[in-house]
C-alpha cells in the first residue's frame, strides 16, 4: 500500500472512533465505506477502496483494503507545425527532424503539414487567424516577418531565447533581425547565399573563366551562344527569381545602401538610378544572355537544361544544389554577381529561414519545446549535413562545412552589407507590386517609364504613414 493510502486509512480510523466516543453505543452495527481516488501523474490511477466496520462495543476493524491500478489515458495536444520547404530535399530533411523530435518527445507529438512553397506564401495569412492557428510555421526573416510583428500575429519568444541561451551566443546580427523593440519574434536556424552557379565543364570548353565585371559577363554570353549554349537560364513562371536579378544590378551599379533605402521606401522608383537598373539590365537582353521563353519555367524546371549542359549559368541561392542532378553536383561551382561600378560598396544577398509562433498557437508551450529543438546544435548539424545550409547556431562543428560552404562564408565576410532579398527587404504590397513591374519590364523593357511611375505612385501610398 502506497503512503498516501496508509495515511488515508489511518486518519479515517482515527475519524471513527472518535465518532464513537462522543455518541456512546448503537443498537446495531454499522459499516461504512470510503472510496478515495488517487492520480498518478502519466502512468497509473489508483483507487483505494477501504471498508470499515463499526461495532457495537466500539472495535474499529479495518475489513478489506483493495488497491486497483488502471491505465490514466490522457489528452495529448499536438504541436501544429505548417512548414513550406515542399521542394524533395528539404522536405526529406524535415520529416526527418519532425521524426527525431517526436521520438525524443513522445507526450508532445508534432502534427506536421507541408505546404507547396508559393502556395504557403499566400496562405500564411488565413494560418495566423485561424481559430486554432498553428503552433510554429516556418518563415523568412527580415520585412517578411516584420510584417506579421508590426501586426500582432507573431507571438514574442523572447523567454526562448533566454532559456536556451541564444540571446549569449547566437551571432548579434541574427539576433538583431529577430528583434523588435528589443523582444524576440523569430527564430533565424539557416542561411544561404546567392551567386552566379555555372557549370565548370562547359567553362573550360569554351575558355571562359568566371566573370568578374559586366563587360566579362557580356563577353562569356556571346562566346557562349557562339558555341551553341544558352547562357543563363532562368524560370520566371515564379517572380522572385526575376527580381534577384534588381537586387544585384543595383547594387553593383547603385551600392548596397541605396538598393536598402529604396527597399525601405526611402527612395524613389522614379529615381534616374533606379531606371538606369533596368537600363544595364537590357543589355543582357541585347547579348541573348538568357533562356528563350523563361516564364513557361519555374525555377526548378529551369535547372534542366544546367543539368543537361545545354546551359551555362543560373543566378540562385545554395539551395539550387538541392535540385542538381546527383552527377551533375561535382561540376557545378560559383561566382561572385560580376562588379559594374568598382567605387560602390559590395552588397550580398544571404537569405535567412526559421521559425516562428502564432500569437493565437493553442500549445505554446510545446511549440516552444520545439523551437529549442530546431535552433539547437543537433537539428542544425543535421541541416548542414543533409541540405548544406549553414548554421545560425555558431556551436556547431565548423568542420562539418565542405569546400563550397567555406567558399560561400568568405563571399558573404567579402561583402560591405549583407541583405535579405527583394521580397524579404521591402514590404509585402510593394515587394508585390515591384515583382509585377519587373515582370512587366522583362515582357517589355521599352516600357520602363509607365513602369517606374506605377511603382512610384505605389511607393507613396504603401510607405504613406512611414
Amino acid at each position: 500500500m502506497s503512503k498516501i493510502s496508509k495515511a488515508l486509512v489511518l486518519l479515517m480510523s482515527m475519524a471513527v472512533m472518535a465518532a464513537i466516543a462522543a455518541c456512546g453505543a448503537q443498537p446495531t452495527p454499522e459499516t461504512v465505506t470510503v472510496v478515495e481516488t488517487v492520480v498518478v501523474e502519466k502512468e497509473v490511477q489508483k483507487e483505494v477502496k477501504v471498508v470499515e466496520t463499526v461495532e457495537v462495543e466500539k472495535e474499529v476493524k479495518v475489513v478489506e483494503t483493495v488497491e486497483v491500478e488502471k491505465e490514466v489515458v490522457k489528452a495529448v495536444r499536438p504541436i501544429i507545425y505548417n512548414s513550406y520547404n515542399s521542394d524533395p530535399e528539404p522536405r526529406r530533411v524535415d520529416e526527418m527532424l519532425v521524426q527525431m523530435f517526436n521520438e525524443q518527445h513522445p507526450d508532445t507529438p508534432l502534427d506536421y503539414s507541408v505546404v507547396n512553397h508559393e502556395d504557403f506564401k499566400q496562405a500564411i495569412r488565413a494560418y495566423l487567424v485561424a481559430d486554432p492557428a498553428p503552433d510554429v510555421m516556418t518563415w523568412f526573416a527580415g520585412n517578411r516577418a516584420r510584417f506579421f510583428i508590426d501586426k500582432g500575429l507573431i507571438m514574442d519568444i523572447s523567454d526562448v531565447w533566454d532559456d536556451a541561451g541564444w540571446s549569449e551566443n547566437y551571432p548579434k546580427g541574427f539576433k538583431a533581425m529577430s528583434s523588435v523593440d528589443g523582444k524576440q519574434y523569430f527564430l533565424p536556424s539557416s542561411w544561404y547565399w546567392w551567386a552566379m552557379f555555372y557549370r565548370k565543364s562547359i567553362f573550360e570548353e569554351n575558355g571562359i573563366t568566371p566573370p568578374e565585371t559586366w563587360d566579362d559577363l557580356l563577353t562569356a554570353c556571346d562566346t557562349l551562344n557562339d558555341a551553341g549554349i544558352i547562357p543563363i537560364t532562368i524560370g520566371t513562371k515564379f517572380r522572385w527569381t526575376a527580381a534577384a536579378w534588381f537586387d544585384y544590378i543595383n547594387m553593383r551599379l547603385n551600392g548596397p545602401e541605396f538598393h536598402l533605402n529604396l527597399m525601405l521606401g526611402k527612395e524613389s522608383y522614379d529615381d534616374p538610378r533606379v531606371k538606369a537598373v533596368f537600363e544595364k539590365w537590357t543589355e543582357l537582353f541585347d547579348h541573348k544572355c538568357f533562356i528563350d521563353n523563361a516564364a513557361a519555367y519555374s525555377w526548378q524546371e529551369a535547372i534542366d537544361p544546367l543539368n543537361q549542359g545545354e546551359a551555362a549559368m543560373y543566378l540562385m541561392g545554395q539551395f539550387i544544389t538541392d535540385s542538381v542532378a546527383d552527377d551533375v553536383k561535382d561540376d557545378l561551382d560559383f561566382f561572385r554577381f560580376p562588379i559594374i561600378d568598382p567605387n560602390q560598396p559590395i552588397g550580398e544577398d544571404a537569405p535567412t529561414d526559421g521559425f516562428f509562433m502564432s500569437v493565437n498557437a493553442q500549445n505554446p508551450d510545446g511549440g516552444k519545446e520545439f523551437l529549442k529543438f530546431m535552433g539547437g546544435v543537433e537539428a542544425q548539424t543535421v541541416m548542414v549535413k543533409e541540405l548544406g545550409r549553414l548554421p545560425v547556431n555558431p556551436d556547431v562543428d565548423s568542420s562539418l562545412f565542405n569546400e563550397q560552404q567555406l567558399k560561400g562564408i568568405e563571399l558573404i565576410q567579402g561583402a560591405d552589407l549583407v541583405l535579405q532579398f527583394y521580397d524579404r527587404d521591402t514590404t509585402p504590397e510593394m515587394a508585390d507590386a515591384g515583382m509585377n513591374g519587373i515582370m512587366a519590364f522583362w515582357d517589355d523593357p521599352a516600357a520602363i517609364d509607365d513602369i517606374l511611375t506605377d511603382l512610384e505612385a505605389t511607393r507613396q501610398e504603401v510607405f504613406a504613414e512611414q
